[in-house]
């Protein structure tokens, strides 16, 4: 009986997922807005505008 190993877990797929809002997930909007002040339908505008990148969801959001 071979015992079968544990794949190794990336570590890559969770910085990416920072990385990225996820502007169906009501969490990741909701926490978005809290941080920047702003409404989380601006949040998804942002995200829908300057594509899902969090560093151009962030800047889009503050107004630079």
């Amino acid at each position: 009986m071979a015992v079968k190993k544990k794949a190794k877990a990336s570590s890559r797929g969770r910085s990416q997922d920072r990385k990225r809002v996820a502007a169906g997930q009501g969490y990741e909007v909701a926490y978005e807005a809290k941080k920047t002040g702003k409404k989380a339908s601006a949040v998804r505008n942002a995200v829908k505008a300057v594509g899902n990148s969090r560093k151009k969801v962030t800047k889009a959001l503050s107004g630079r």
